[in-house]
């Protein structure tokens, strides 16, 4: 007979190993977001230009100290729009943040806010009623006192110029201006010469993009789904981002660019008003 304790008993504990080396072995949720921006080929200063959270946030973030977003809820928001940023789904890291942080954040009761809105004393403001009717009044003073001096000088004029007083005077009907005919995609091929034009299309699949202008100011940032097209144009310099470069084709200068990108790749490029000619 044996005194010891049965496998059956010594199951549970293997199990408990077995959960604790699974929670060992995955990353945590600044190291996961980390390594997909690593692999995607961007900087911290590539993703706060594309998420607009302060590069401080993201260096934080990433070092899993959550402190710097302010709360639960904008925690929540900043690890969302990070992990779409590196092409991460965020609902795995949402849910291992809720498990770390203790669940989702609790709503805010409502009746407090309320109480707090009735007792609030009421502000009295100016009568901006009565200002904005007084000055339409003044507004339609003038313009029929404009119109009559106009009538009366027209008049004068033409008694001067000869004209029989009491004579109807003749009006002259203005031609209409042709209609400008609207833009189209052909546009791209008779870019001015004085600046660079920039049409980045997404032919072969969807990509994050972003461009800068010569003063490095950002002028768009955002994802291009399959089927879209953007323009761009600057007196002298288009700075580009390209998430996904093998699903784009680039128009320069009304030139297509024939590089030859592969799906996946991230490219930085920078285009001049002398492209593709020059380089």
């Amino acid at each position: 007979m044996s005194i010891g304790n049965s496998p059956e008993d010594e199951r549970p504990f293997e199990d408990e190993r077995v959960e604790e080396d699974r929670e060992e072995a995955r990353p945590s949720i600044g190291r996961a977001l980390q390594q997909a921006r690593i692999a995607a080929g961007l900087t911290v200063d590539d993703i706060s230009s594309a998420t607009r959270v302060r590069m401080n946030i993201v260096h934080a973030i990433e070092a899993d100290d959550f402190t710097a977003c302010g709360g639960d809820v904008y925690a929540r928001g900043h690890i969302r729009t990070l992990a779409k940023a590196v092409h991460l789904d965020p609902a795995p890291l949402l849910a291992q943040y809720g498990d770390e942080h203790g669940g989702r954040p609790a709503p805010t009761p409502a009746a407090p806010l309320f109480e707090a809105e009735r007792i609030r004393p009421e502000r009295r403001g100016p009568n901006w009623t009565a200002a904005m009717v007084a000055a339409i009044v003044a507004v339609i003073g003038f313009v029929g006192f404009t119109m009559f001096q106009g009538d009366d000088g027209a008049n004068e004029a033409n008694v001067a110029e000869g004209s029989t007083p009491g004579a109807s005077p003749t009006t002259k009907t203005k031609k209409p201006a042709d209609p400008k005919p609207e833009p189209s995609d052909s546009a791209i091929a008779a870019a001015p010469q004085d600046k660079v034009t920039v049409q980045v299309a997404a032919v072969d699949g969807r990509s994050w993009i972003a461009a800068k202008d010569h003063n490095g100011r950002m002028i768009f940032d955002g994802v291009l789904k399959q089927g879209d097209t953007k323009t761009f144009q600057d007196s002298s310099k288009v700075q580009l981002v390209l998430g996904d470069a093998g699903a784009i084709d680039l128009f320069v200068n009304g030139k297509k660019i024939k590089d030859d990108f592969q799906p996946g790749a991230v490219e930085r490029l920078t285009y001049t008003k002398g492209d593709p000619e020059a380089g």
